[in-house]
Formats: structure tokens, sequence, C-alpha cells
């Protein structure tokens, strides 16, 4: 539009210019209908229109406007010189008529017009050569563009604004991932060009779900806007650090010289992370877990960058969080089959692939059957059963956990139900909860329906928590939540078991607070009990407790005779392993149901070696 207007008013002001010199010079009177026409719009034109000697540089003719735009009389015009009227930055006198006699309506020159009254204009000019009477002239279009600049400008700085908070992220001031996408395939071109190292860091913080919580989002916030600080200043001034979304980051760094630069920055980011923050008034305390990921070792492009830094970053997280880990090939290989089993596990929750074998848990002196323990068995259709230590963290961080726990509370109930139907006599059966099924499902109510439809009692259920379920140290809230859910289980009637006791958070206050039933000792104490002094310290020390508080104890994993008569001596009630029986499938169950001793003479031979490693038995669902 701009560049139309001038050329427009470039065309009629060389026209009006052409016809008022013509009258002037030649002292010929304008008589012609045209003519007269032409000096009408010339007199009304609203911008400045002029005629000046390209030697001398004056002014010698104008409109009316041209005179009250400037400020100055005729008179005053014909005394200056083009350069005391206008001007370009960087452009002397001479130089200006140059660039005035190549302006043109396609590309005006933009200049500084200097009026009468010491005030500056922005101003655009096109100009025309003419020939008047033998005479070289310049037809000269100027127009006021300071409002026009304005507005521009005011525009260039919304859209920079806006351009900012489309590219920021406007909790934190940082850079969002659609900067990163727009300059980190930059980033890697021009390491591909130098032939330099580029680091992708993949920063997520560890357990800040717990913060939001306990503390609410408000507090979240703030220490999303801690760590930001915290981690763009332990950084460079030319690494990239960005908020990719809630609690992830990443940092490009440029120019890496070894894998000891990219190590000492991660080490700053986790010590600068690790110091406490005060926020409100109360001090936090969060740590980092870090993926690296290498241009050109390992991505060719952002997408492979990012995905293996990720990669890295859970790699450090399963290695017990607060650390940094470079990635590797086959880091890529563990991921690629925790998706294909991801894949695997979803498709057999639908296909009924999932089953439930139960194991007898036995009374040592009469060596009758007093429970059986549910284990969840995955038989893959193409690859036989899936051990549950490869698909049981899968299935948790892929949120299948609690469907999985579902199906196998459910299946037992049935199964339960079947067996007292066939006579069999029924015994409790002992269900392993994962936490995260604990505290976010009704397990309560789940029982107490399923029990009522099949016509069972909840006292005939045990439900084994791990200690990390219930005793591990972490946020008020989901403390509460797990200790409101084991208080409705045991309303209900529901036994209550601590399974592998003694690996994870003992608590002698929870097994008062709580009331719980039973113990079981993990195997990896019973394995070397009758050869390993500590092993036999620890395991003794359990059952004196337990009796002390009148809690039953669970020997886990026994395999050898000499385990189960120093667990006999050591006055363990009960035992669970391979030396008894392995798991079996529901129906195979009901011999365990008649109440008579297990026949373990058949066993003797191949098993009275001492031998207790490797017992192959199945890891129970739980988190």
């Amino acid at each position: 539009m701009a560049f139309a207007v001038g050329a427009l008013a470039g065309l009629v002001c060389a026209a009006i210019a052409f016809a008022v010199l013509w009258r002037l010079w030649l002292r010929r009177p304008v008589s012609t209908y045209y003519d007269e026409k032409y000096l009408e719009i010339f007199e009304q034109w609203p911008t400045t229109a002029m005629a000046l000697d390209p030697i001398t540089l004056r002014w010698i003719s104008g409109n009316p406007a041209s005179v009250r735009n400037l400020g100055y009389t005729p008179e005053e015009l014909r005394a200056l010189k083009l350069s005391d009227i206008f001007s370009v930055d960087g452009v002397e006198a001479r130089g200006l008529v140059v660039k005035l006699q190549e302006a043109t309506s396609r590309a005006p020159l933009e200049m500084r017009q200097r009026c009468a009254d010491g005030s500056e204009r922005n101003v655009e000019a096109t100009c025309y050569p003419i020939q008047v009477a033998g005479k070289q002239l310049l037809a000269v279009a100027v127009h006021d563009v300071t409002i026009r600049r304005k507005v521009e400008t005011q525009l260039l700085e919304k859209h920079q604004q806006l351009d900012h908070l489309a590219h920021h992220d406007h909790l934190t001031g940082l850079p969002n991932r659609l900067y990163l996408a727009a300059h980190l395939p930059d980033a890697i071109e021009e390491a591909k060009k130098n032939g330099t190292v580029l680091a992708v860091l993949f920063l997520d913080l560890d357990r800040f779900k717990h913060v939001n919580d306990s503390r609410g989002h408000e507090t979240g916030d703030k220490l999303l806007k801690t760590v930001a600080q915290r981690v763009r200043s332990t950084m460079r001034a030319d690494d990239l650090v960005v908020r990719m979304g809630g609690d992830e980051f990443v940092v490009v760094m440029r120019g890496i010289k070894g894998t000891e630069q990219v190590n000492d920055a991660a080490a700053r980011i986790n010590r600068a992370l690790s110091a406490p923050m005060v926020v409100d008034g109360r001090t936090l305390v969060t740590t980092v877990s870090i993926g690296v990921a290498l241009y050109p070792y390992d991505g060719a492009d952002m997408g492979e960058l990012l995905r293996h830094s990720d990669t890295a970053m859970y790699q450090a997280k399963d290695r017990g969080r607060n650390n940094y880990q470079l990635f590797s090939q086959s880091m890529d290989k563990r991921l690629k089959e925790r998706i294909a089993i991801e894949s695997s596990l979803r498709t057999a929750l639908q296909s009924r692939q999932l089953d439930v074998h139960y194991q007898p848990i036995v009374d040592i002196e009469s060596q009758r059957v007093v429970a059986l323990e549910a284990l969840l068995r995955w038989k893959h259709p193409s690859h036989g059963y899936v051990r549950p230590e490869r698909f049981v963290a899968v299935a948790e961080e892929a949120g299948l956990i609690v469907p999985i726990g579902d199906f196998v509370l459910q299946r037992a109930i049935e199964d339960m139900a079947r067996w007292r139907q066939a006579d069999g006599r029924l015994v409790p059966v002992a269900i392993n909860v994962s936490a995260v099924q604990l505290q976010r499902s009704n397990l309560a109510e789940q029982i107490a329906r399923l029990t009522k439809e099949h016509g069972l009692e909840a006292s005939m259920l045990q439900v084994e928590l791990t200690e990390s379920a219930v005793f591990e140290r972490r946020e008020p809230r989901a403390r509460e939540a797990s200790q409101d859910a084991v208080a409705k289980l045991r309303e209900l009637g529901v036994h209550i078991a601590i399974d592998d006791f003694g690996t994870g958070y003992s608590s002698l206050s929870y097994l008062k607070r709580w009331r719980v039933d039973t113990l079981k000792i993990d195997r990896s104490f019973v394995r070397d009990l009758v050869t390993d002094l500590s092993d036999l310290a620890i395991v003794s020390a359990i059952i004196a407790m337990a009796r002390h508080l009148h809690i039953q104890v669970v020997a886990e994993g026994i395999e050898g005779w000499q385990q189960l008569e120093k667990l006999r001596q050591l006055g363990c009630t009960y035992a669970q392993g391979f030396l008894f029986a392995r798991p079996a499938p529901a129906q195979e169950c009901l011999r365990y149901l008649n109440g008579q001793p297990l026949d373990l003479t058949q066993r003797l031979p191949t098993l009275e070696n001492l031998e207790t490693t490797g017992s192959g038995e199945s890891v129970p669902l739980r988190a």
C-alpha cells in the first residue's frame, strides 16, 4: 500500500512539477483545461511536492503543502540547500543527491526531514528527472511516514513479544520445546560442519509429584522457578537451557571437547539441585536424574538425540536417581525390549494369556498346608512363560499394575469358590498387592464385593505388601493413604503380611501401629542360613522379635532340609519353597486342601544336597 501511494504521489507530482515549471520559466499562462486541472491538483495535494536544481541543490518551486510541512517561506527555501532540509544517516550532502536520484516508487528513499521549528520527521521520497525548456530538474514527492513508522515499530515490538511468548516458558522464562525445535537442528548442522561434538542433557526431577501432591501446585511452580535458575547458573552463557514441560528440562552444550566436560556439567547440576531450597519459608530438597546423548555418536538428528538422552535419564532413575548416565546402545536395546513387553502385556490382558498359580505355605512341625500364595503367570503364545521380574516393573511404569492386580484378586476368589464346590478344605490365600494398587484403587470395596458375590469370608484373604508399599519414607499424604487403605482392609477381616521383610525400609514402630499379622523373611536371608552367621543372626532376630509382638513368621525360598531344620530350631512356624512344592495351576491345588501332611519323602533324594542357590521361584506381583 505504501509503495502504491508513493508511486501515485510520484507520478502526480512529476506531472505537477512539469506543469508548474513550464509556467514559471517559460512565462506561458496555463490556459488549457488540462493545465488548469493539473495546477489545481498541485495546489491541493496534501503531501510535499517540489522541484530542485540538481546542480545547486536549491529549492526552485513547490506546492503549498511543501511550505506548510517544512515551515519555511518560499524565499527561505530558495536560500537553503537540500542537505539543510533532509539527511540520511551516514550519507554526505553530495551523496544525498545521488541517493535521491536513485529513489523510485519501487524503492523510495527514507530520510529525516528537519523543519523550521527544529522538529524532525521520518519521510520517504521518490524522484523523477525531468527537463523543462532544456533544463534538467528533479521532481521530488515527499510524504510523512512518522505515524506509519511508529505503528510499524509497535507492531514489530508486539510481534517480538508474541514470538517470545510462543518460544519461552511463561513460568521460568526459559526457552521452551518450540524454541528447541527451531534451534537444535541448527546446532546439529553447525556441529556437523565444524566437526565438533554436541551434548544433549535430559533432566527430570526426582519425586516432583510428591511436592505437588503434598505442598500444592503453587509451591511446585515456585520450586520449578528455583530449579530453572540454578540449572541456568551452572551452565555456560552459550549453553541452551530449555524447559520441556512439567519437571523436565533439556540442556544443549556446543563444542564439547570430551565426555569429562559433560560429566563435570552434569555433576554441577546434581550438586546445585541437591542443595536445600527455601520456598515460602520452608526448606525443600530435590534431586535430578540426567541422561546424556552425544552428537554424532548417539544420534544424527534432534529426534534421536532427545530420545536417547531420555532413555539414559530413565536409566539414571533405575540406578537410584540423583545421578547421570551416558547413553549406550545396550540402553536402546533394553528400551526396545521394554516397549515390546508393554505392547505384548496389553495384549495379554485382553487375550487371557495371564494366569494365577498357587504355592503352599506349610506348617513346619505338622507339614500341613496352612495357606496358599497366589503367583502371577504370563504364558506368551510364542515365547512361553515370561518371568515376572521381566514384566512387573514394566507394568508399573505403563500403568498396567492396577488392572493386573485386579485380575489376580478376582481370579483367586473365583478359584477359592471352585475349590469349595469341589469339597476342598479352604485355607487362606495370600495375594500380593502393589503400592500403586493399594493407594489408587478402593481395594477394600473390591474385596468386600467379590467375596460377597462368591459367598466367601474376607478373612480367608491375606494381602501381602512389600516394605516399600507401607514403610517407605514418602510424603505424608502418600503414607496416610496407605495407612487408611490398610485400616479398611483390617476392618473387613483381611490379614496383612509384610513380604520380603528386612530388604526395604524396616520400621518396628509401623509393625505395632499397623497391626501386621505376618512377616515373610526374604529368601536372600534364608538361602545361606546354614553357612552364613550374619544371615543366621538376622533370621534369629526377626523370629524372636515377631514372637514377642505376636506376629507369625513365614520363611521364603526353602530348598534344603538343613535350612528347614535350622528354622525349626529357631522357632519359625511356617515355611514356603521348592522343598515343599512348586507353584501349580488352580486345578492341581485340591491335593493341598485335604488336611493331610505333605509327603516329602519322595523329594528327599533330589534335595538332600544342601545347595540352596537359585530357587527359580516366581516373583510375586508387587510394586
